[in-house]
């Protein structure tokens, strides 16, 4: 994802659409171009615009002359793992099933892995002496892992980045501030689209911590919450007080989570929000009435958003969180 693809979903895309369906019709667009036959979006029920992604896409698509590309979509709120396997299976010839599942077991394994070592490229950041040097070793774990060919190597390669991380000269005097970052699950995990947040963070010296990934995702979506295991109980429990029922989106869960981070002794939360989603705007606007005290700094993002403001933010933020840290003591 980059600027022209974003420039090109901005271009196709109605006004009033949120940044991931902007974002995701450029990547739609540059696959066109580059000669893709099958594209795949997902689509789904719920009160969330997400559902409508799929047909709005593909009629844009159409409208622009990509009629050879066959539109797959993926069912994300039903049937979740059998519904992806299928989509697997109808594209590889109807590969046999037992290759498949391992295939997939295989790449879910990289996806873990991925997390597990950022987790800890996340700690690091924020106290490593040298800038960077964390960033660095985390882009060659990507590209080892996305080269390894069995499941052995993965987790070879998994345990040998986090040594390498663990090994990165850290200052012994350091103690940062701690931020929790919420909000709506897209921008939250796609850097261009909350312009490298995290990274920015980890350059001022802040220790972020994100409850949502996509392996979290993965674990509870396909595979415990049909058993019945609901992944935010915790988080839900505790956004009752002001939030009673599920607004769509990730509405809910932003708000019990600055519960939960407060709970843990979090210095700030950073809410990042869509511009035109009325799911995280509800949530915006219960944050500041809620009775834990904890700052919270919303980050609306969409195609205005620029990389000096929002840098400028941080730095305003983090200072104030250091401020009110030093007065706590």
């Amino acid at each position: 994802t980059s600027q022209r693809t974003l420039d090109l979903g901005v271009k196709y895309s109605p006004v009033e659409a949120c940044l991931p369906f902007k974002l995701t019709l450029g990547n739609l667009i540059e696959a066109c171009e580059l000669g893709a036959d099958t594209l795949v979006q997902a689509r789904g029920t719920g009160i969330c615009r997400l559902g409508y992604y799929a047909k709005g896409q593909e009629q844009i698509l159409h409208d622009l002359g990509y009629n050879e590309a066959h539109f797959l979509t993926l069912d994300v709120s039903h049937h979740k793992f059998l519904s992806i396997l299928q989509l697997i299976r109808s594209m590889c010839n109807n590969a046999p099933w037992p290759k498949i599942i391992s295939t997939f077991f295989f790449g879910i394994g990289k996806l873990f892995a991925l997390d597990k070592i950022e987790e800890v490229v996340q700690k690091v950041r924020a106290v490593e002496l040298e800038k960077g040097s964390a960033n660095r070793i985390y882009r060659q774990a990507v590209k080892d892992i996305e080269e390894a060919r069995e499941g052995k190597e993965v987790k070879k390669i998994t345990r040998e980045y986090i040594d390498k991380l663990n090994q990165v000269v850290k200052d012994p005097k350091a103690d940062p501030v701690k931020v929790g970052i919420v909000g709506e699950i897209y921008v939250v995990l796609e850097p261009f689209a909350n312009m490298d947040i995290e990274v920015e963070l980890g350059k001022l010296g802040v220790e972020v911590k994100r409850h949502l990934s996509l392996s979290r995702w993965v674990k509870y979506s396909f595979f415990l919450n049909p058993l019945g295991i609901d992944e935010w109980k915790e988080v839900h429990k505790a956004a009752m007080p002001y939030l009673k029922r599920d607004v769509g989106g990730d509405g809910w869960e932003s708000v019990g989570e600055k519960v939960i981070y407060a709970r843990e002794g979090y210095d700030g939360i950073i809410h990042l929000l869509l511009f035109t989603c009325i799911r995280e705007i509800v949530a915006e606007n219960i944050m500041p009435s809620t009775k834990e005290d904890i700052p919270v700094l919303t980050v609306l993002c969409d195609e205005q958003m620029a990389r000096a403001g929002m840098i400028t933010r941080l730095e305003a933020f983090v200072d104030l969180l250091k401020f009110r840290r030093r007065r706590r003591r």
